[in-house]
């Protein structure tokens, strides 16, 4: 048994050596991501494992090929599988499968921390002292304690930000097609999108990418949200309109955002644009914004989440092959 692992980075590296050697099966990689032109690369294998954030391309006979390849699945090591075309993949009888909670501490966590540094306004304290400017005037925080959090989209990681925020005394509201009554110890559930934007200091995203979410956050949706409100998205970049984001944020609409992932990311982001001028406008003016933080789509990068994601993925190709079945398939 043989198993191909795509866009593999030298810090996953150590969890794939370890699974191999652990289940003495042989496992290659490389760092590409998988498209039709690099399709090839996967003959000869029993398995094939992926992580990318740009659409795999082609048209239904690339996963045709790959099932008269001898494959039995496609299985992507990240949670968001926007990138395949699961019906075109399941046609040609392919078991579609992701890694839908790889460590939700991860993403939650880092809600919080960019929570915790707008509410502080740190980040404007380090443009100050950057600049030697120890003045505090104007900067005074808030007490995440005195405030109202707005999950929206309260699943794995939506909850466990629910549950952090909760125990830093925050009152936490959230706004979630399917709710959790397993949830309601640490949030107070309401109807709309809509009265959730109006009551929270913070908005904190957490829904998966798909048609009902793509725009979620539009001009519509910031006129709704306090002035004086934090916008935090550590979900998918599509999920908010940026054109409408940077005029919220020039009309003062909302006092600030964070983001770790935007539209259009995949020509900035992991990669060194130093000395550059950036081609993305609207990436370049949030950069100059005193009150917006940028990173570049780490929510998940951890050590425990790392290794997760290779593990589960993994061990989800390997049940395929066994002929059982998996709780991560479509």
């Amino acid at each position: 048994m043989k198993i191909l692992m795509y866009s593999v980075r030298d810090d996953e590296q150590d969890a794939i050596q370890a699974w191999a050697a652990a289940h003495q099966i042989q496992v290659d990689t490389n760092d590409l991501e998988f498209h039709p032109e690099t399709a090839d690369l996967v003959k000869g294998y029993d398995g094939l494992v992926i992580q990318q954030r740009s659409p795999i391309g082609g048209d239904a006979s690339l996963y045709q090929s790959l099932a008269a390849a001898g494959l039995k699945q496609l299985t992507s090591r990240t949670a968001g599988v926007d990138t395949i075309d699961i019906p075109a993949a399941k046609a040609a009888g392919l078991v579609v499968t992701n890694v839908p909670a790889y460590s939700p501490n991860s993403v939650a966590e880092m809600s919080v921390a960019q929570t915790m540094r707008l509410i502080r306004n740190l980040e404007m304290f380090d443009q100050r002292i950057s600049q030697q400017n120890f003045q505090w005037a104007g900067l005074q925080a808030r007490e995440i304690r005195s405030l109202t959090v707005g999950i929206i989209g309260a699943g794995r990681i939506g909850g466990t930000a629910a549950r952090l925020f909760h125990g830093l005394g925050a009152k936490v509201i959230a706004y979630d097609v399917v709710r959790h009554p397993e949830l309601e110890d640490a949030l107070t559930y309401v109807d709309t999108k809509e009265d959730l934007l109006r009551q929270a200091d913070v908005v904190d995203l957490h829904v998966d990418l798909n048609e009902t979410s793509a725009g979620l956050i539009d001009a519509a949706a910031l006129k709704l949200m306090k002035t004086d409100a934090y916008l935090i998205n550590t979900s998918r970049g599509p999920v908010i309109v940026t054109d409408d984001l940077v005029a919220a944020l020039k009309a003062g609409e909302i006092a600030g955002c964070a983001l770790d992932t935007v539209e259009g990311e995949n020509a900035l982001f992991n990669q060194n644009h130093q000395g550059e001028v950036l081609q993305d406008t609207n990436v370049a003016q949030l950069m100059q914004m005193p009150n917006v933080i940028i990173t570049p789509h780490v929510g998940f990068y951890t050590n425990l989440a790392v290794k997760n994601m290779v593990d589960i993925s993994l061990d989800d190709v390997l049940a395929i092959l066994n002929g059982e079945t998996t709780a991560h398939a479509f």
